[in-house]
């Protein structure tokens, strides 16, 4: 079932660049279910510069398969910058709070799950305000909030500065404009004591984001008192997904679901 996000103007826009505006929602598994709901909201990885399919409809399948229901955004990458992929993934929140009844979603169990870049962005709808969407006329849906009440973070980039963090996910957001911010979209200097609960997973070989990404994040949500759940697992290369072919790294999705349905 797909979604528009902007039907009344999308803001942010570059006409050069890619414009998917769209989101797809996937219904749990067990049509019979008349009780709203968890829906995990997915962001694909991809650095800002693509958005990596197999970190989409087959994450949202799975969370189907636990009796979630699932949706993955078409967030915009390079060249649209920051503001234009966080005012998709929160324009899609607000869709599906909006649409809530018809879709069976508990409009107070959306969790946003992203993976690398999309763990950013995740993670940036989890500890960043609203953004204010200029180019577009207001409309009923933005009345709802885009609050997440928790995040799955699936080794995600968390720093973009050249410490440990992933330089190239941030040039890729930032444009022109990494050098002065890289320091504000380094997460884990937003988070504060209102931060929604997370569950994070990564592995400690990762060569592409380093695990220090997760660690981090986990010890700024520590010392905020915020509960959360971390997975770090051996060995296991970037990108990995459902990590299928790795049955001691897989587990992660069910453990996800799992702390969806006991926590959120």
């Amino acid at each position: 079932m797909n979604y528009v996000l902007w039907e009344k103007g999308i803001p942010y826009l570059d006409m050069g660049a890619e414009t998917p505006n769209s989101m797809t929602f996937y219904p749990a598994s067990d049509p019979k279910n008349d009780k709203p709901l968890p829906c995990v909201l997915v962001c694909p990885g991809g650095a800002y510069s693509h958005r990596a399919a197999h970190e989409g409809e087959p994450i949202a399948r799975f969370f189907n398969s636990k009796g979630i229901h699932a949706a993955v955004v078409d967030y915009r990458v390079a060249p649209n910058r920051y503001p234009a992929p966080l005012a998709d993934a929160q324009r899609a929140i607000k869709l599906l709070r909006a649409h809530s009844t018809e879709l069976n979603v508990d409009s107070n169990k959306i969790v946003i799950c992203g993976f690398s870049a999309g763990g950013h962005l995740a993670a940036s709808a989890l500890v960043l305000d609203d953004v204010s969407c200029f180019g577009h006329t207001p409309d009923k849906i933005d009345n709802e909030s885009a609050a997440p009440n928790g995040a799955i973070l699936c080794y995600p980039v968390i720093s973009i500065k050249e410490d440990f963090g992933h330089t190239g996910t941030g040039m890729n957001l930032l444009g022109e404009k990494y050098a002065s911010e890289a320091d504000y979209f380094s997460l884990q200097n937003r988070i504060s004591d209102k931060t929604p609960k997370c569950f994070l997973w990564h592995t400690s070989d990762d060569s592409c984001v380093n695990v220090k990404n997760s660690l981090i994040f986990g010890e700024y949500l520590r010392d905020h008192n915020i509960p959360f759940e971390m997975h770090i697992y051996p060995h296991g290369s970037h990108g990995l997904g459902l990590a299928a072919d790795k049955p001691d790294v897989s587990e992660w999705a069910s453990n996800a679901a799992d702390w969806v349905l006991r926590n959120i």
